[in-house]
């Protein structure tokens, strides 16, 4: 069970422009603050991502996604976990986006991943913790060692039901990107 200390200690972590690994949805996960562009160049090094995928973001109520979505109203609350693809707000930061307009976003109820946005006070960057090309991990036995190594701040817990990555779907098309019905 994560505790009130530990949720203060990875929101202290994030604002200091930390790495802290937490369990998702589905998978663990890496996150850090969006505003800080150390931490999220530290975030694509370590997973050896390209600036252009873009980053997803989760958050626990849409007004934490404020500064980033021109319209949070819009994102779907949805009984299974799923990140949207919305349109993102005119000054929001390319190292979110991957350059285009658009912006992955998820409305978290995982009880870890949501505590930590309100410990934080806003939205965190939510990537999968793993490598670039290695599968996403499930427990917390295997995150890869270089990871776990290079973050900052593990937060314990266990990940949600889904058995990888949540789906990614584009508000308005109805499009799937990643998982989800064809």
């Amino acid at each position: 069970m994560t505790t009130g200390f530990q949720l203060r200690q990875a929101a202290r972590t994030l604002r200091a422009g930390g790495l802290v690994l937490y369990p998702t949805e589905g998978v663990w996960g890496l996150g850090c603050d969006p505003l800080n562009p150390g931490a999220v160049e530290a975030i694509l090094t370590l997973k050896s991502r390209p600036l252009s995928k873009g980053l997803i973001l989760i958050a626990r109520q849409r007004a934490q996604l404020a500064p980033f979505v021109s319209d949070p109203d819009a994102i779907p609350e949805t009984e299974t976990p799923t990140t949207w693809v919305v349109p993102a707000t005119a000054h929001c930061l390319p190292w979110l986006t991957g350059g285009r307009r658009t912006i992955a976003v998820r409305l978290t109820t995982h009880p870890v991943a949501a505590s930590l946005c309100d410990a934080f006070g806003g939205a965190v960057v939510s990537t999968s913790a793993n490598p670039g090309g290695r599968p996403a991990p499930r427990r917390i036995t295997q995150l890869h060692p270089r990871l776990r190594a290079e973050a900052d701040y593990l937060l314990a817990g266990a990940c949600g039901g889904l058995r990888g990555p949540t789906p990614i779907r584009v508000l308005g098309t109805g499009e799937w990107t990643r998982g989800g019905r064809a």
